[in-house]
C-alpha cells in the first residue's frame, strides 16, 4: 500500500477518519473529500500528518458537481498515479415511503447512487489501464430486508448492482477492480445516532449479534479490497456481525 494515492470521497465522517488513519499507517497517501464538515476534515488531516508524517490534502465541494470531482482527481494525480477510490458519500434518508415525496426519493438517489457512480466513472477515465481499485460503501439495509428503509436502502442496493456491472466492464485488460462493502450497525457514521438512541440494543440483548460494529471493522474490509494486485472484484462484503443472516 506504500505510496499509493487513495481518494476518500466523503471522508470527513467517523468511518473516513478511521480509514484515512488506517491507510496512512500502512504508507498510503489519502485525500479527503468533504462537503460540509470542513473543519473536521482539516482536523483529521492535521492529526494524521502529525502522527504518520503523511500529507493529507482536503478537497472541499459537492461531488455531484463535475468541478469538485475534477479537483479530487487533479489533487490525486498531483501526488502520483491515481490508485484507489473509496466512495463514502451518502445520506441516511429516513422518510417513510408512505410520506415520501418525489423530491425526497430523488434526493436520496442523487447522493446515495448518482454521486458514487459519477465519481467512479471519472476516476476510471483518469486511471486508464493501470492497476486500480474502487470501493463503494453501501449498507446492510441494501442486502437484508428492513421495513421502512425504502428511500435509503433502494439507492444503496442499486449501488451494489452498479458495482458489479462496472467490475465486469472495467476489469480484465483495463485492470480496475470494483467491490462493495456493506456495513451493519456501526458506532460511527450514519448508524451512530441510532445506536446511541438504543434502537439496535435488542439485536445485542437477544444474541443476534455479539456487539455493535466498530469503524475499524469496516476500515479493514475496505483495505482488503484496496490491496495492490488484489484478485477479488465484483464482490459485496457485508460487515454486520451476521445480523442479516439471523435477523
Amino acid at each position: 500500500m506504500k505510496g499509493r494515492t487513495i481518494i476518500l470521497a466523503g471522508g470527513s465522517g467517523g468511518l473516513g477518519a478511521v480509514l484515512a488513519d488506517f491507510l496512512a499507517g500502512r504508507g498510503a497517501r489519502p485525500i479527503l473529500g468533504c462537503f460540509r464538515n470542513v473543519d473536521r476534515a482539516r482536523a483529521i488531516s492535521a492529526d494524521i500528518e502529525s502522527r504518520h508524517g503523511v500529507s493529507v490534502p482536503v478537497v472541499v465541494g459537492d461531488v455531484l458537481e463535475a468541478e469538485t470531482r475534477d479537483r479530487l482527481m487533479d489533487e490525486g494525480s498531483s501526488m502520483g498515479p491515481l490508485y484507489g477510490l473509496v466512495s463514502l458519500v451518502g445520506e441516511p434518508s429516513r422518510v417513510p415511503i408512505e410520506e415520501a415525496t418525489e423530491s425526497d426519493l430523488l434526493a436520496a438517489m442523487r447522493i446515495n447512487y448518482v454521486a458514487p457512480v459519477l465519481l467512479a466513472r471519472d476516476f476510471a477515465s483518469r486511471v486508464g489501464r493501470n492497476d486500480a481499485s474502487i470501493v463503494f460503501v453501501s449498507t446492510m439495509q441494501a442486502v437484508g430486508i428492513f421495513p421502512g428503509s425504502t428511500a435509503y436502502a433502494a439507492p444503496k442496493a442499486a449501488l451494489i448492482h452498479a458495482g458489479r456491472i462496472l467490475a465486469h466492464q472495467w476489469g480484465g485488460s483495463q485492470g480496475i477492480r470494483v467491490n462493495v462493502v456493506a456495513p451493519g450497525v456501526t458506532t460511527s457514521g450514519m448508524a451512530e445516532k441510532s445506536v446511541a438512541s438504543g434502537k439496535y440494543d435488542p439485536f445485542v440483548e437477544s444474541g443476534v449479534i455479539t456487539r455493535f460494529g466498530d469503524p475499524l471493522d469496516v476500515a479493514r474490509a475496505i483495505a482488503l479490497f484496496l490491496e495492490p494486485d488484489n484478485y477479488v472484484t465484483g464482490q459485496v462484503l457485508t460487515v454486520d456481525g451476521g445480523l442479516t443472516l439471523r435477523k
